[in-house]
């Protein structure tokens, strides 16, 4: 039976078309039938056939809620509109996904229309929108170390799909100049979102340590850990230890495989930029990214926000 890609396996298919994979090979790595990568390509690529993940979800889901009609957008449906942009850094398919659980209709189209009508007229409502990523084309840097006793992705369980709840995927972010770093993790299922700065940089063991102090409350119910290769990562097993889950590594230059954490990664680069150093950012301005993020609605969650369907599973 046909299903619909979520906003993940768009971004696995963007990651793998830039590696030079096929549709085939695309199929096999995401688990669906090639006709559904065809059908994704025909119906999401550009003029130029160019595949773009974020293009490709914003179709998908108007495509999804669209009606008919031209219907002019009550004054406080736009103003609440507005006030979820301003103040909470919602997408506007989040606020239109989110208003539309109360029947409060308004698609995401007349969203971003109102966005560029603002901007057109000197407004500044577009800085609250998330930036475009940009994607490397080809690997970066020289030969890594070896990590002691890493643990390939191909030997992670396939249960560990997405689906079920307790897989989580790590990462870290760093400031301008390779100063300062923060751990980010995500539960796959949910994308609830854990982060903590990390004062002593990128250093293996005090990152384990904060990587412990965060997945604690939550010990229990952690059944894989999926990170990258990244040197930071070496202290691995004294995460394992402690928390008793154990921690796949993805292959090299292969962030496809970790597609949830590097999104969410995307997500926090709203809020810090690029051009970000760390050294003024606190621990509580990073706990408040957080609890943004964890209550945002997501489409893949039926517009509930991560934080209340990783609690359901919790109680």
């Amino acid at each position: 039976m046909y299903k619909q890609l979520n906003s993940e396996q768009r971004y696995t298919i963007f990651i793998l078309l830039q590696n030079g994979m096929n549709k085939k090979q695309i199929a096999t790595a995401i688990k669906v039938s090639s006709s559904t990568i065809s059908r994704e390509l025909k119906r999401n690529s550009g003029a130029h056939g160019r595949y773009n993940y974020e293009t490709a979800q914003k179709n998908a889901e108007y495509h999804k809620r669209r009606t008919p009609g031209n219907r002019a957008i009550k004054t406080e449906v736009k103003t609440e509109a507005i006030r979820l942009l301003k103040e909470e850094q919602w997408s506007p398919e989040q606020i239109s996904g989110h208003l539309a659980k109360y029947e409060i209709f308004i698609s995401h189209e007349s969203i971003y229309r109102i966005i560029r009508n603002d901007k057109r007229n000197g407004g500044d409502l577009y800085k609250n929108c998330r930036h475009r990523l940009k994607h490397r084309t080809r690997p970066v840097g020289g030969k890594r170390q070896a990590i002691p006793n890493r643990v390939s992705i191909s030997e992670r369980p396939v249960e560990a799909d997405g689906k079920r709840f307790g897989d989580f995927e790590m990462d870290t972010i760093v400031g301008k100049g390779n100063h300062g770093a923060i751990v980010t993790l995500t539960e796959r299922s949910t994308n609830l979102l854990l982060m903590r700065k990390l004062k002593h940089g990128k250093n293996a063991d005090k990152l384990a340590e904060a990587v412990i102090h965060l997945l604690w409350p939550y010990k229990d119910v952690i059944k894989t850990i999926t990170t990258d290769n990244g040197l930071e990562f070496a202290s691995h097993e004294k995460i394992t230890k402690s928390i008793g889950a154990p921690v796949y590594f993805a292959d090299p230059y292969s962030s496809w495989q970790k597609g949830a954490i590097e999104n969410i990664n995307g997500l926090i680069r709203q809020y810090i930029p690029k051009s970000t150093t760390f050294e003024h950012i606190s621990q509580q301005q990073i706990t408040k990214i957080m609890e943004k993020n964890n209550n945002r609605p997501r489409a893949k969650l039926n517009f509930s926000t991560p934080k209340e369907c990783f609690m359901k599973n919790i109680n």
